[in-house]
């Protein structure tokens, strides 16, 4: 019997959705909980492939019987073999998720934020790896924030928008996921900028951002806001004087770690001038829009995570610790596990490394960690 699919994309959007879904998830136990699919409404289980292999019977009796059931696994061989013998025994509505979670952590879904002068900006939502990047619209040209990898949905949207580029930004020398900067600007001949003081071992050519440029889009100017902390270098950006983009410096249910340069206790200090200083001093009613999300419970209704500034001082934790030492202790102790091969993907964002594209793939493997728990 033929078994039915399910693509990364229609699995994303039934999560921004809120639909209600069942995942069976077949992976074995230890990947399952380092990683895994979270939806407001999803309910998931685990059990791995080789026990059911055998036996089957140990997972029918808990599955639904009255709703679909969407099994995941990690590249969508051992999801595409249960789903089927799950149909052959009897049971329907179940679906194998198409490129397992290797898809689905490499799947980018566009979602509007708001309107720009003589244009609109949007928030790239990776929700398999917590990754956000930004499209600035305005005049028939575009800029790209903080750009993943897989620069298909880019072109993608160039082509549909009929746009541009005028500029790809990075707010600082990512350790979590491959960026798409510097092949998007050579691709289309624009421009790569990226912080001067987390340049100084890139062996490309790209144009520094410091705390005075000023980007034009069109009619929508591009302030960068120097905030370091998470890197050295880690710069924010202010849009049409209304978004504030934050990289990796504030999200919206933490702050970021400063240890993924071994600087921890170098860039302490950093990041709580940059979070109790240079923010403070910005008009608090500028809209917050990170270079990642911590959990699905961060993303409004509409699939984008975003939160005023003035909001986030008066819920988010790492914005309200008051003795600097205890502040310290936070950010520099009891940090969540790094990034999985974060210190190879800083080299290939350096350009020291240039990686088989299925290399990069599992570099980039699991969830991102850059913030502080």
């Amino acid at each position: 019997m033929t078994v039915k699919n399910v693509t990364a994309k229609e699995l994303t959007q039934k999560i921004m959705n809120g639909d209600r879904m069942f995942i069976l998830d077949v992976r074995p136990q230890e990947a399952f909980d380092d990683w895994k699919v979270e939806g407001k409404n999803v309910k998931i289980i685990n059990k791995p492939f080789s026990e059911l292999k055998d036996h089957l019977e140990s997972v029918q009796s808990i599955l639904p019987d009255d709703e679909a059931i969407y099994v995941i696994c990690a590249k969508g061989n051992s999801s595409t073999k249960t789903a089927e013998m799950l149909t052959d025994a009897g049971m329907d509505n179940i679906y194998s998720v198409e490129g397992g979670m290797q898809a689905w952590s490499e799947y980018l879904e566009p979602v509007k934020i708001g309107d720009l002068a003589g244009g609109e900006l949007y928030q790239f939502v990776r929700i398999g790896k917590g990754c956000l990047s930004y499209a600035i619209v305005s005049g028939g040209e575009v800029a790209f924030i903080d750009p993943s990898r897989l620069v298909g949905p880019y072109k993608k949207f160039i082509q549909d928008h009929e746009l541009s580029v005028k500029a790809v930004l990075d707010t600082h020398l990512h350790a979590d996921h491959i960026t798409g900067g510097r092949s998007l600007s050579q691709e289309f001949d624009a421009t790569y900028y990226l912080p001067t003081k987390d340049a100084e071992e890139v062996q490309y050519t790209y144009e520094e951002v410091n705390d005075d440029t000023d980007i034009k889009v069109g009619d929508t100017v591009i302030e960068a806001v120097y905030s370091p902390g998470h890197t050295i270098g880690s710069t924010s950006f202010i849009v049409d004087q209304h978004y504030l983009l934050t990289g990796d410096i504030l999200f919206i249910d933490s702050i970021g770690r400063p240890d993924l340069a071994g600087k921890a206790e170098d860039w302490v200090g950093d990041l709580r001038e940059t979070l109790y200083s240079r923010y403070k001093n910005l008009p608090d009613d500028l809209i917050v829009l990170p270079a990642h999300f911590m959990t699905i419970d961060e993303m409004n209704e509409d699939g984008s995570i975003s939160h005023l500034l003035s909001d986030l001082y008066k819920e988010n934790h790492g914005l309200n610790i008051d003795d600097e030492e205890e502040f310290r202790k936070t950010v520099t102790e009891n940090l969540p596990p790094q990034p999985n091969s974060y210190e190879k993907i800083r080299e290939t964002n350096m350009g020291k490394i240039n990686p088989e594209e299925e290399e990069k793939r599992e570099m980039e493997t699991g969830p991102n960690r850059c913030a502080v728990r």
